[in-house]
């Protein structure tokens, strides 16, 4: 509906109103009050509709947009509409996923449309469709500032334009300019990613919403920083997904569940297909899917293949052999780390409790341990770590039972207390590091800045807790660390995921592995083999020389030698493996700069050069598309609009943004503040009240004046 001009009564015009005001203060003292309620009433009725959103419907959800025409002004307009659609093709241990958007502009402003939006942190994104009407603008891969500058020029000239950029290796934003008024343009990603294996388990996971990340004061601001967050108290979700899962496993499967979200299930050719039971859902909790392969009948070895730019690419999965150990685990020193932080208030703090106590109880006779407690301050429960006897057992739990989420998430600090190890020379005990987080931090690279230097002898075990883990800085932390990363996605699922994980931690430790190819030259990624665990598989890819000769995997298990062989002529034809092998070396060459192997001007070069060679979006490299054909009106201007994104679901709003705030001091809660306002402009002020008031006065002195012109006349005509 239009905004209503409530700066006069009904049947009053304007004009007609400053007559009689004018008329009123020739008459009668009172037309002061009435010229000044006049005035009152039409100021406050422009400042509550300043923005002048256009067409705002009721209840609409409002946003704060940017108008290049005016000055670099802010003003409101109604949120852009998004709509996702994600399809997947499982094929083995690899998944190739399309990820469609839809920008629908409801508002009467040309627009500029800015999202942002998760992706898998191993993902590779290599291809960019814009569909604009009946036409298809196909995308190329960019240095990053060749591709912003070629998206600002054709932004400036009117032209559609998209632009895909890496925030972080996990996080992404997509721009689109000049989507005209009832416009939709249609933005479609691809992106290749591995399956993950872990315990006989196959699954994958979709990220759906990019989780608020808390900076440390004084910081600079992350990528993600104007990002506006919906408050669930006020409005419904937004940006509704539709996901559909083509599963080809390879293998006849037993069990094809998510604990994430209800699916069907029914078969097609070559596997199953996987849809949302509700069609559609909110944009708020990541999507996780797994599938168990049917007994006897698993591969113990799976070996794909793909011939690109006649470069022979391969990708190698084996699963070693369940220790044959029969006496007891091990000794071990345990320090968890629990994050209380206000990013864990509500469910996601009862997740990290339930799972800590779990851990806590399932302390052997032998073992050292101590806990680790943090928000934007420290405590370390224990000088050292004890004994895990009944007294100091009994201290812990009621220490983490009486826990709350508040503060800001200071994690660097935290890690650097776990990883001190008092008892380095102590060599015959396994130290375990078991960090409990939902990882929402700006600073991801001062975390493994922090596990580089302090590691020693210990191994980080992340436990990523709630809808929406940081699962890139999860499982770079693990990595580092030399452990795994597991996830809790509801506290139904924390028994099982702690079991899971303490076995894991009991499990004897295969170390010293290296992959070599006989026969072969190979450039192969990861460049390390991690130190592995019971159940957990070696993932390997290669660029090879030829397809002749043999993968040898070798290491040690249990004390004693252990070696798996795979014929690289039993590789059966695989798609994106090559992708997949570039993206693992660009995470090479990040973990290279993380531990001061190489500089920071060599690692991006490496970034740049594997980007454009293998056309993905890294660091270093966009994905830009332009429409040849102007569209906006050089008079018309353009206004920026960044989507709001969903609260992660079992997020406390109030928490990050209420009396206790997600940060340290009164400028993050103001900063806070700003984020989460999606209201309409009166909600921020009284201008509703003013406009009352005004209007009450301006009646009141039309009466007065009214009835002092009709005094005077009375007594003139007497």
């Amino acid at each position: 509906m239009s905004v209503p001009d409530v700066g006069a009564p009904r049947g009053l015009s304007r004009p007609r109103v400053a007559t009689l005001a004018a008329l009123a203060l020739h008459r009668s003292a009172a037309g002061l009050l009435l010229v000044l309620a006049v005035l009152a009433a039409l100021v406050f009725c422009r400042t509550s509709f300043a923005a002048e959103p256009g067409d705002v419907t009721s209840g609409a959800l409002m946003m704060r947009a940017h108008d290049s025409k005016k000055g670099g002004d802010d003003q409101v307009v109604e949120a852009v509409r998004l709509g996702t659609d994600i399809d997947m093709t499982v094929s083995g241990l690899t998944v190739r996923t399309r990820v469609t958007q839809a920008f629908r502009n409801t508002t009467n402003h040309w627009v500029e449309a800015v999202y942002v939006y998760p992706l898998p942190d191993d993902g590779g994104v290599d291809t960019l469709k814009m569909v604009v009407g009946n036409r298809v603008i196909i995308g190329e891969i960019k240095k990053k500032a060749e591709a912003q500058a070629i998206y600002d020029a054709a932004k400036a000239q009117g032209k559609k334009a998209s632009l895909v950029e890496q925030n972080r290796p996990n996080m992404f934003t997509n721009a689109v300019a000049n989507v005209g008024p009832g416009e939709t343009v249609l933005v479609q990603i691809e992106y290749q990613a591995p399956v993950a294996v872990s315990a006989g388990e196959y699954s994958l996971r979709v990220p759906l919403v990019v989780a608020p990340r808390y900076t440390s004061p004084g910081a600079a601001p992350t990528p993600d920083a104007n990002a506006a967050i919906v408050d669930p108290r006020v409005h419904a979700t937004v940006n509704p997904v539709t996901i559909t899962v083509h599963l080809r496993a390879g293998f006849p499967l037993a069990s094809v569940t998510s604990a994430t979200h209800a699916v069907d299930v029914r078969g097609e050719r070559g596997g199953k297909v996987v849809t949302l039971a509700q069609g559609k859902t909110p944009a708020d909790r990541d999507f996780v899917l797994t599938w168990r392969p049917a007994p006897l009948k698993a591969p113990s070895v799976g070996l794909f293949h793909e011939k690109v730019a006649g470069g022979d690419y391969v990708l190698a999965q084996v699963t070693p052999p369940i220790s044959s150990r029969t006496g007891p685990p091990a000794p071990r020193d345990i320090v968890f780390v629990i994050d209380n932080s206000g990013s864990m208030g509500g469910e996601s703090m009862r997740q990290a409790k339930a799972s800590l106590a779990y851990g806590l109880a399932h302390l052997k006779a032998g073992d050292r341990f101590n806990v680790v407690r943090f928000d934007d301050t420290l405590t370390v429960l224990f000088p050292d770590t004890v004994e895990a006897d009944a007294a100091h057992v009994a201290k812990a739990q009621k220490f983490v039972a009486g826990l709350d989420a508040s503060g800001g998430t200071e994690m660097i600090p935290a890690m650097t207390a776990a990883l001190k190890d008092a008892r380095a020379a102590d060599t015959g005990r396994v130290r375990q590091v078991v960090f409990l987080t939902d990882g929402a931090i700006g600073d991801e690279q001062g975390l493994f800045d922090a596990i580089s230097a302090g590691r020693g002898r210990s191994r980080v075990f992340m436990v990523g807790i709630g809808s929406a883990p940081n699962t890139f800085l999860m499982s770079r932390a693990a990595e580092l660390g030399r452990g795994t990363f597991t996830h809790i996605g509801s506290t139904d699922g924390v028994e099982e995921a702690m079991r899971q994980l303490f076995d894991k931690l009991e499990s004897p430790v295969a170390t010293n592995l290296v992959a070599s190819f006989e026969g072969a030259t190979a450039d192969m990624a990861p460049a390390v083999l991690p130190d592995l665990y019971r159940g957990e598989p070696v993932t390997v890819a290669a660029r090879l020389s030829t397809m002749k000769g043999v993968l040898k995997i070798s290491g040690m298990i249990d004390g004693k030698p252990w070696e798996t062989r795979v014929s690289l002529k039993d590789a059966e034809p695989g798609k994106g493996i090559s992708k997949l092998w570039a993206r693992r070396k660009v995470t090479d060459a990040e973990v290279a700069r993380s531990l001061a192997q190489i500089s920071e001007e060599d690692a991006d070069a490496r970034v740049l050069a594997l980007g454009l060679d293998h056309q993905l979006v890294t660091s270093q490299t966009s994905l830009v598309a332009v429409d040849k054909t102007p569209s906006r009106p050089a008079d018309a201007p353009l206004v920026r609009a960044d989507l709001p994104l969903n609260l992660p679901a079992g997020w406390d709003f109030d928490l990050l943004f209420g009396g206790a705030r997600h940060g340290a001091d009164k400028a993050d809660a103001e900063a806070g503040q700003q984020v989460a306002e999606l209201d309409l402009p009166q909600t921020a002020t009284d201008a509703s009240l003013l406009i009352v008031l005004g209007l009450g006065l301006m009646g009141l002195g039309l009466a007065l004046g009214a009835g002092g012109w009709f005094l005077a006349n009375r007594r003139k005509a007497a």
